[in-house]
């Protein structure tokens, strides 16, 4: 016996979410799906929630269970049990609820749409066929994976405190036509994706690729996309100017100058930039939390510059 504690929200009949237990019995072979459709059909007709294909191809079903985002049709029920034997299922995250377990999709697809998700060839009308390499393929076939699902996008973090990010699900939409050889807008794409909400808003946390259903691996996507805007040289930005000086300071050292790198990161001339910096850096020479005036390399530090030489090469 299995218990289902799912987040309920009607707002024609109430303004706050509650939540409400159901429980079934017989789950050894169900996939999660299939037991919201038992609980639908057999216990209460009025649960609502999302599903197609059933066969995690359409993406619909994408639920938090146990507070993570997952496609229902793709979880067996007795993998997710948890204390009690209870699952605890609620609407995806970032996103408003319009009824129980459906959310209003709405911002993900204009965040979509922002990407500018299609190709744009150097001539408008092709007549013949734009023929790939395997290896020009192999660029965007893990992104073309995507289900739209919006897993990544519920439990990203930078969306839960910042609206103006893209999110995963549109930059790595993005990268499959950054890196198709198709596409002649490359250089435009990366300068719009380097702008505040696009690629270097990500905080690394890896929270969308630990939830995407297929092998779109979203914040591996944004990475190949900082790398092309890099070799194109989109540096005006903060996230770029990091990332280089983050890079120098460990070449160069083997270790990171974190006196010059925030410095290097806003941009020498920039002087607003700095200024914001002014408080930090007093707080923490103030509490004793200020690195080394004079930065140290580490002992071995040629084999580091030996590796950065054998990359480049």
């Amino acid at each position: 016996m299995i218990t289902f504690k799912i987040k309920r929200y009607n707002p024609e009949k109430q303004a706050e979410s509650y939540f409400e237990e159901f429980q079934l019995d017989g789950t050894e072979d169900l996939t999660l799906l299939d037991c919201l459709n038992q609980i639908k059909w057999t216990l209460d007709g009025s649960l609502t929630y999302r599903m197609s294909c059933r066969s995690a191809i359409c993406g619909s079903c994408a639920v938090k269970a146990n507070g993570h985002a997952i496609l229902a049709c793709q979880k067996q029920a007795s993998q997710l049990v948890k204390d009690n034997d209870t699952i605890i299922l609620e609407p995806l995250g970032n996103m408003k609820p319009i009824k129980d377990l459906a959310v209003d999709f709405k911002p993900f697809w204009d965040k979509i749409d922002k990407v500018s998700p299609y190709l744009q060839p150097e001539k408008k009308r092709l007549e013949k066929e734009t023929k790939q390499s395997p290896e020009q393929f192999k660029l965007i076939d893990d992104a073309s994976t995507c289900i739209m699902c919006g897993a990544c996008y519920s439990d990203c973090n930078v969306l839960e405190v910042d609206d103006n990010f893209l999110g995963p699900a549109a930059l790595a939409k993005a990268q499959r036509f950054v890196q198709d050889s198709r596409d002649v807008k490359t250089l435009a794409r990366v300068k719009e994706l380097s702008k505040p909400g696009g690629i270097w808003d990500c905080t690394h946390c890896g929270e969308c690729v630990e939830r995407c259903p297929k092998p779109a691996e979203p914040f591996d996507r944004i990475k190949e996309i900082m790398t092309v805007a890099l070799e194109e040289n989109v540096t005006g930005n903060n996230g770029a100017r990091h990332a280089l000086s983050f890079t120098k300071s460990v070449k160069s050292s083997g270790s990171l100058n974190e006196n010059i790198i925030p410095v290097e990161s806003v941009g020498f001339f920039n002087f607003k930039g700095l200024f914001d910096l002014l408080p930090v850096g007093l707080r923490m020479f103030f509490k004793g939390k200020n690195p080394p005036i004079l930065h140290k390399s580490i002992e071995g530090v040629e084999d580091v510059k030996r590796i950065y030489r054998e990359l480049n090469e």
